[in-house]
């Protein structure tokens, strides 16, 4: 596994200009919960989709799809935790926890794969 620094900073500051966003969409309580929660979740899938490369080209190719595909996933129910009124901030540390830990789950298989 090799990483890109520039790249791997690009993807950084994306996720945090995308996590700022759903702070000033955000109008509940939750607003910090909601911003910690998507960056725990956009940095890590955005920098093995875009900051990463593998050693075998098919690897690379699964894993850098599977991240775009759980990036996309976040944007979507981060979005709709912002624009939505939620009371309970379980029920989003509970959806995001569970996705992130599918993805973390799917990436670590198919990198430990033998082509």
């Amino acid at each position: 596994m090799k990483l890109d620094i520039v790249k791997t900073m690009i993807a950084v500051a994306v996720s945090c200009l995308i996590a700022y966003g759903f702070y000033t969409l955000n109008m509940d309580d939750h607003k910090e919960l909601l911003t910690i929660g998507s960056l725990i979740f956009l940095i890590p899938t955005l920098i093995v989709t875009i900051g990463v490369r593998f050693n075998l080209p098919r690897t690379t190719s699964v894993i850098k799809t599977v991240s775009a595909l759980f990036f996309g996933l976040g944007v979507m129910s981060n979005l709709v935790f912002s624009l939505v009124s939620f009371k309970n901030p379980a029920l989003y540390i509970m959806v995001c926890g569970i996705l992130f830990l599918i993805y973390t789950l799917i990436a670590y298989s198919v990198s430990k794969a033998q082509q």
